[in-house]
């Protein structure tokens, strides 16, 4: 008899990892780095959790990305699924950068003083025209719904072969994980990728030219996959190991900071500090993958209404938070006032839009990346 199995958990990491994107984008109005806009006054603390966020935000929604691809699969062809992948990741796309991003770009225009009229003058003049930097068509923080429908395209073949034939391989990743230290050995390839390939392709997102960033994440999309390949083998697994996996992780991020403040370079430190790098990352997402299943893997209305709503969330509220900073840049009011403006503002601006206009027109849903049946982690058995 089949029944229908999901993973509430991955759920639920899904939407607090788009929630701290929100977070995270409002906290690059204010360190240093370099982003679209920026407040008046930059704030140094800020950047030491944002750098630990950093090092595994991006890393774990690849993973959770390739494990949906696997219950993906479980009742699609290659055609379906390919198809598929295209209305939930190339509709949105272009959607998003003809109507969503140009508005963070004119409000970049004008805070750096290279354009200056309405926003209608934007759009019928230089709006779309030339590719972002120089010029103004872009994706923006769209930037990994490409990536995603690249992996899920170069790799179906062979996930959907690894799906239906019960291979050596994915019957070695199994034993590998009962190891001892097996988890671990996941890190070997991304180190490579981060020593070698690294230092000679800072990340762009532009794609063409994001060969760390490619080949990094791509990495990390075929781990989900083979992770939830291993069947119950992973979940038990992930039990076991997730204290550690946070002691090392503790000791792996505050080492990697200490390298970071004496700032000193050399071919040694950059080996090591990879290899910290890695470890780190890796850590955490056995970490959060081992906690949520223990206390988040759980069926409620909360979750399946998050859930749905977060594609829309994470389309809209960029272009959102941007709008609000440029017109919070100037004004001389205290760091924590402007952060909780943005914050709230992105959540409620974000929210009013999709409950109130996005849900109530089909038409719309889409664009942003909506189904009918909302089942991302459904799975026959």
């Amino acid at each position: 008899m089949k029944t229908k199995i999901r993973r509430y958990d991955l759920d639920w990491l899904r939407v607090i990892v788009f929630g701290l994107l929100i977070f995270y984008h409002v906290g690059m109005f204010f360190v240093p780095w370099g982003w679209h806009i920026k407040n008046n006054h930059i704030v140094e603390w800020i950047r030491w959790p944002m750098l630990f966020l950093n090092q595994w935000r991006l890393p774990i929604l690849f993973v959770i990305s390739g494990m949906g691809t696997y219950y993906a699969l479980s009742s699609r062809n290659l055609w379906q699924f390919n198809l598929e992948r295209y209305i939930r990741l190339g509709i949105p796309l272009a959607f998003g950068m003809l109507l969503i991003v140009p508005p963070q770009v004119y409000f970049e225009r004008l805070a750096n003083h290279e354009f200056t009229g309405s926003y209608m003058a934007f759009l019928s003049g230089p709006a779309y025209k030339g590719i972002y930097p120089d010029g103004n068509i872009s994706w923006h923080h769209l930037w990994f719904l490409p990536y995603l429908f690249l992996y899920s395209l170069l790799l179906s073949p062979i996930l959907i072969f690894l799906k239906r034939k019960k291979t050596r391989f994915i019957t070695w990743v199994s034993n590998l994980l009962q190891k001892s230290f097996g988890f671990y050995l996941f890190v070997i390839p991304l180190y490579f990728v981060e020593v070698l390939i690294e230092p000679f392709f800072p990340v762009t997102h532009a794609l063409v030219d994001d060969w760390f960033t490619f080949i990094n994440y791509f990495i990390l999309f075929f781990y989900g996959f083979v992770l939830l390949a291993t069947g119950n083998v992973f979940w038990e697994q992930i039990d076991r190991i997730k204290k550690r996996a946070l002691w090392i992780g503790c000791v792996a991020f505050l080492i990697q900071t200490t390298i970071w403040i004496i700032g000193k370079d050399s071919i040694l430190i950059h080996f090591t500090e990879g290899m910290i790098k890695v470890i780190n990352l890796w850590s955490w997402i056995l970490v959060l993958f081992g906690y949520a299943a223990k206390y988040l893997n759980r069926k409620s209305s909360t979750i399946s209404y998050c859930n749905r709503a977060v594609y829309p969330f994470y389309i809209l509220h960029q272009t959102i938070t941007i709008t609000i900073g440029y017109y919070l840049m100037d004004l001389h009011w205290n760091t924590v006032s402007k952060f909780i403006i943005m914050v709230l503002g992105t959540f409620l601006a974000s929210w009013v839009l999709y409950h109130f206009v996005i849900l109530k027109i089909p038409f719309l849903h889409p664009l942003f990346g909506l189904k009918k049946g909302y089942s991302s982690y459904d799975k026959k058995s």
